[in-house]
């Protein structure tokens, strides 16, 4: 992701049929609020996690209806690491469950599987599985990106890195370093920018989600938590960024 302005897809419908003039071509999500809609009913945080996992299936299905080439979902953050062992453990047993359940689903309906963020840090069987998922989704066009241990500040910190290698060995010129070399150095240097970045829960910040790619981004925020995310929600978000006016810095 870096390559600021994008082509749109075409015109779609929402829930009602009615046209939507323009639909964002590459949709984000920040996915908040499974912790309090299970602190809600008295669950445990882990089966929010759960309940979010059947969302994500959704908004899959959403997002190929709508033509919405690129979907990225903010899984697990760096900062995510520091939450007791219990729930991460648990949230990565979830995440491997759900890539082998839909498996077959992601191939069918021709979506390729990726992951950004900090492969590191990720255990070794579960990166092995999402591996192999990448390696026989490859070819496909449309896409899920799951930003998985991932900042914007440790991706930047990544890219530059990247680039200082290749200044010391001289395939690099400093003064060749503009915004297209940082972007191509980006962890998915080939995915457009989201046109729209939708977060639920009401929360009003970014959380070191995409921090280079969200320059020119549409923000839509819903109090709706995540587990409890719609069609409706989501149409919505479609048909609040459909109105918007983007200039991209011009008159």
């Amino acid at each position: 992701m870096g390559n600021g302005k994008l082509t749109m897809s075409d015109e779609t419908q929402n829930r009602d049929g009615k046209e939507l003039s323009i639909s964002p071509r590459h949709v984000a999500m920040i996915m908040d609020g499974n912790g309090r809609w299970a602190r809600q009913r008295g669950l445990p945080r882990l089966a929010g996690h759960e309940a979010g996992t059947e969302t994500v299936r959704r908004v899959m299905n959403y997002c190929r209806d709508a033509g919405v080439r690129y979907l990225t979902l903010y899984a697990f953050s760096t900062e995510n690491w520091s939450r007791p062992l219990e729930e991460v453990t648990g949230l990565m047993t979830l995440l491997g469950t759900f890539i082998r359940k839909h498996e077959e689903e992601l191939i069918e309906k021709q979506v390729r599987l990726r992951v950004i963020g900090n492969r590191a840090d990720i255990p070794a069987p579960l990166m092995a599985e999402i591996e192999r998922i990448e390696r026989t989704t490859a070819h496909f066009e449309r896409q899920v990106i799951i930003a998985l241990s991932y900042s914007g500040r440790s991706e930047l910190v990544r890219a530059v890195r990247k680039i200082a290698e290749r200044v010391r060995d001289g395939s690099l010129a400093p003064e060749s370093v503009d915004e297209g070399v940082v972007a191509a150095h980006l962890d998915a240097p080939d995915v457009p920018d989201p046109d729209l970045i939708v977060r639920t829960s009401g929360e009003m910040r970014v959380s070191n989600f995409l921090l280079w790619q969200c320059a020119y981004s549409e923000f839509h925020v819903t109090p709706v938590l995540w587990p409890d995310f719609g069609e409706k929600d989501f149409t919505e978000a479609l048909e609040a960024f459909a109105k918007r006016s983007r200039r991209f810095g011009g008159v």
